[in-house]
């Protein structure tokens, strides 16, 4: 029984996981290609939650629309993001984008306890609740849609930064901002979709953990943005394949860690692993800091 409960906690882990990688995945990107951290891809998780929730509740279970429906308002509110905390600063000091995003955050959070209501709405029943046995392992339909989704965006993503004349653009911009300037390249239109792809991915991660704890309420992206910037630092902050490393083994070592403790514990695990790999590896999994994939 111990040796079930401890697969059971790892494919829990490894289910969270893949939604963290998919947050970190957003995180990387706007660092790489903006060229500024960001602190607000908690509460664009938040808004991607609700998003789906209201299509849910409006127009059925229809899972694909949800998805679609929060990937469109969270590119959209990428927009927003950019023009706000970012164009505006570009040739400022990097502390004041900083800044801003976390004020920003701060405004999605209480504008969504004041239009959403605090307390947390219930998302029942989207995927049929079904389990499937594979020896002792035991998985459910809604964590097989959860990897599924998470793999089939990252593959879209891979296949636009290596196959299409936006991704080589997105890499240009994320190498040298100077020379990609110089070779035509539209710098500021570039880092504007990169901040929009990374605040979609985080909208469709909204959708995926409310379905998978099957609630979504006001502040669920306090935690989540640190995460996936502690996801983001293991993988050296640029690193997008690094990036999904670090979700996944964030999600496995908080799930085995509330295994042999209690569910309260499960920040202190995540957050001591970040301060332990910044003690021995400042560089996260990369070999060369600033290094970039």
């Amino acid at each position: 029984m111990a040796s079930e409960y401890l697969v059971s906690q790892i494919v829990n882990g490894l289910c969270l996981g893949f939604i963290y990688a998919l947050i970190a995945l957003g995180v990387a990107v706007i660092i790489g290609i903006v060229g500024f951290a960001t602190f607000t891809q908690g509460e664009v998780v938040m808004v991607g939650a609700y998003m789906s929730f209201y299509v849910f509740t409006s127009c059925g279970n229809h899972l694909i629309l949800g998805l679609l429906v929060s990937f469109a308002v969270t590119w959209i509110l990428g927009i927003v993001i950019y023009k706000i905390c970012y164009a505006r600063f570009l040739d400022a000091p990097e502390h004041i984008s900083l800044i801003c995003t976390i004020g920003f955050s701060m405004l999605l959070k209480n504008l969504a306890q004041i239009l959403f209501g605090a307390e947390k709405k219930p998302m029942l029943n989207i995927i049929e609740n079904k389990i499937y046995h594979i020896g002792i392992i035991d998985i459910t339909k809604v964590q097989l849609m959860i990897v599924f989704t998470v793999i089939l965006m990252v593959l879209i993503l891979s296949l636009i930064f290596t196959k299409t004349s936006l991704g080589i653009r997105l890499k240009a911009v994320s190498q040298n901002r100077e020379a990609a300037a110089l070779v035509g390249i539209n710098v500021d239109r570039t880092a504007l979709i990169g901040n929009s792809i990374g605040c979609a991915l985080a909208g469709v991660a909204g959708t995926l953990i409310g379905i998978y704890y099957q609630s979504v309420y006001a502040t669920m992206g306090s935690t989540l943005s640190m995460k996936a910037f502690t996801s983001a630092t293991l993988g050296g902050l640029t690193s997008v394949p690094l990036a999904a490393v670090g979700g996944i083994l964030i999600g496995v070592i908080e799930n085995i860690g509330i295994a042999f403790s209690s569910a309260s514990f499960r920040d202190i695990f995540s957050f001591g692993f970040l301060i332990l790999m910044l003690i021995f590896k400042p560089t996260g999994f990369v070999k060369k800091k600033g290094a970039r994939a």
